[in-house]
């Protein structure tokens, strides 16, 4: 109960018009114990099972995290794939080049020249920190020096979000489509790599943020606003669950058990429909070892103001 309610806590920073009258309550409890925050759950809130327009109450749980990966200010022979702000001339052409035509045409290199931030190691580092939507970079500056930052999302291309493993899937390529499949896959077919990564056209830039010794321990900001919480953080569709939400979530598979109070505060490209989550794991390497594997059944619970 400690972890979702500083989850609910950061909701209340910025909470939408339903929950608003409640966080008053939710800081003054925060002091209070286990009981009391049931109790006033009880009283104050209505669980309503979420379905499918089609009447379905089980869906689909995937999970994500923030990468933390070396990088380069400079281009270099070990890290030479960059990673960029917005372009410019983003808003005069929707949607805007693929990832691909960022890869070959000269319009669109011209376009993003001068706007690298930083520089990764090959171009699947990249599309995994493009899906994440943030990371965390160990950057190397031009005199030597290292520090941390972070890659907040700004925005996209507005191309099509498309799954690589879906991609692998439908080929025939393999069988086991989770990230570390389908990094197994790119080991073993090196010549094949750069084709995979252009089957997903859309491409995400980012805006780079210091990171204070405070913010070590708290993770990217989501689509609400607020820093999300390891564990305790969704993305969701908002079409389907307004932000701010508080939700039961219950998911049961190989990878992992799950029955716990957590908080709609993030949305992704490939979240779409009510009964649908992806589940934030965190930063470390067992957060990125379960965002990679976790693909099982949902049921969700929103628990609404009476």
């Amino acid at each position: 109960m400690h972890e979702a309610w500083s989850a609910w806590l950061q909701s209340c920073e910025k909470p939408g018009p339903v929950f608003a009258a409640l966080c008053t309550e939710v800081r003054q409890l925060s002091l209070g114990d286990e009981q009391d925050k049931r109790a006033w759950m009880m009283s104050r809130l209505q669980p309503y099972r979420l379905t499918s327009l089609s009447g379905e109450d089980t869906g689909l749980l995937t999970a994500y995290h923030e990468p933390v990966v070396e990088a380069s200010r400079l281009r270099t022979s070990a890290f030479s794939v960059p990673l960029y702000r917005l372009p410019a001339n983003l808003a005069q052409r929707k949607p805007w080049f693929t990832r691909q035509d960022i890869d070959t045409l000269p319009e669109a290199q011209a376009a993003l020249r001068g706007r690298e931030i930083a520089y990764v190691a090959d171009a699947v580092v990249a599309l995994n920190l493009q899906i994440q939507g943030s990371a965390r970079l160990l950057l190397t500056e031009p005199k030597g020096d290292k520090r941390m930052v972070r890659l907040a999302y700004a925005g996209s291309n507005d191309q099509p979000y498309r799954s690589v493993g879906r991609w692998l899937l439908d080929q025939g390529l393999v069988r086991d489509a989770s990230w570390p499949g389908i990094r197994a896959w790119m080991n073993q077919n090196p010549g094949r790599v750069q084709e995979l990564v252009w089957t997903n056209p859309r491409v995400v830039f980012f805006r780079e943020q210091a990171l204070s010794r405070e913010e070590h321990d708290v993770g990217p900001r989501g689509a609400q606003g607020v820093s999300l919480t390891p564990g305790r953080s969704i993305a969701v569709d908002p079409q389907s669950i307004p932000y701010g939400t508080p939700v039961w979530l219950v998911s049961r598979g190989p990878q992992t058990q799950l029955n716990r109070l957590v908080l709609a505060q993030d949305t992704g490209s490939a979240i779409t429909g009510a009964v649908r989550a992806d589940y934030f794991t965190g930063w470390s390497d067992a957060a990125a070892d379960l965002a990679g594997r976790l693909k099982q059944p949902l049921r969700l619970w929103v628990l609404w103001p009476r």
